[in-house]
This record gives C-alpha cells, structure tokens and sequence, in this order.
C-alpha cells in the first residue's frame, strides 16, 4: 500500500547529536527528502540523500508566492506517490519555513497526509546554551502580532477557555500526555473537559485558519 505523505522533520538547532532517533528513522525510509539549506542538508547527509530547494531571503509577496507554488509541486509531486521527508532546522511547528509549505500543499493537494517530528526549537536549545532557567510564564515573539497562546500546567481547561475567549481567542485544543499510551487530543472546543492534569495543555488561535495546519 502507497501512503502519501510529507512528514515536516526537526533536525535540532545544528548538532547532530541533538537529532531525535525518530527523525532519523523518517529520514531513512524516506523516498525523498528536502531541505531548505546547506546546514540541513549537513544534517541529513549520514541518514539519506537530500535535494535542496531555494527559498530565497525577501519580502516581495509575488516572489514568494511563486517559490511557495514551485516548492509545493515539486514536493507533492513526490509525496503523491510515497513518503517525502522535509528536514529543517529546529522544529517545524514554530517559525519555519515548512509551515507555509504545508499550508500550501494541504490546498492544492488535499489527498496528501501531513504530519511532523519535533526537533529541539531555538527556545530550549538557548536556554541550554545560556544557563537560563525559565521557572514562570514566558513570551516569544518576533515581530508580528500576538495570535497565539500556549498555557501549560491547564489544570482547569473550561475555565482558562472562557478566559482567553475573552481576550478575542476564538480557537482552541486541549491537550494531554501528550506522546503517552494515554494521549488526548481535543480540537472540539464544546468537548473540553473541566478538569485536565500537570500535563494538560491548551493552545488558543485568534482568527479561523483551518485546525489541520497546527495538528502536525
């Protein structure tokens, strides 16, 4: 049976040592896989040959529009018949360049499966490097506005939900241990339960884009 699929790959923040064991299996029963640059394609290189696709550095939307739609074909055009691994360096749900290919994939190419591996962000990865210590909320950003929130430790989910619809957040999903035999998932904001554990999680979107880009 042919599974058509693109798999997002975090590769770390540029050690080798940092790239998980199952990136590294995604990698290598891969039929193809992409980068976006020569660090990832470093990065790749012990585990399976790689092709690089250009994504140049600008602002011009009809530039991009047209990398994005090039990128798109020659990606799906492979994942249409078998797996396609796309590494990237560090993970690629935050910031990063497979998060607008994938948006564009999904539209064009809805028959494509898509999903991602975490790789270690440049969030944890500084905080290594530094000796910083987070203990207490935090905030990331770069310059755009703030659409998202991720609240961890969501001990009271209904209750958080209501808090952040207040503050104009109008989608959201529940999660808990995450990544255990007892993994849950809830995208149905009418389904989220009143109570969650030290391991619950809530991420709230502000506008309607569609919940498929954020489920790797």
């Amino acid at each position: 049976m042919v599974i058509n699929m693109l798999i997002g790959v975090g590769l770390g923040p540029g050690d080798p040592e940092l790239i998980t064991l199952k990136a590294i299996v995604a990698l290598k029963k891969s039929d193809r896989v992409y980068v976006p640059g020569r660090l990832a394609a470093d990065l790749v290189a012990p585990y399976a040959d790689c092709e690089i696709l250009d994504f140049p550095m600008t602002k011009d939307d009809e530039v991009l529009n047209k990398v994005w739609d090039r990128n798109a074909e020659i990606v799906a055009g492979d994942a249409k018949d078998g797996t396609v691994s796309f590494g990237l360096i560090g993970d690629p749900n935050f910031f990063s360049t497979f998060s607008h290919l994938r948006r564009v994939v999904h539209d064009r190419y809805p028959d494509i499966e898509i999903t991602t591996i975490p790789g270690i962000s440049s969030i944890t990865s500084f905080a290594s490097k530094t000796g910083t210590a987070i203990d207490s909320s935090f905030e990331v950003r770069d310059s755009t506005p703030i659409n998202s929130k991720i609240i961890l430790k969501a001990r009271n989910p209904r209750d958080i939900v209501d808090s952040l619809e207040s503050e104009g957040f109008t989608e959201f999903i529940f999660a808990e241990r995450l990544f255990s035999n007892d993994e849950t998932i809830i995208a149905d904001k009418e389904k989220i339960p009143i109570k969650g554990n030290y391991f619950s999680i809530i991420y709230a979107k502000k506008g309607n884009e569609n919940q498929e880009y954020l489920n790797g």
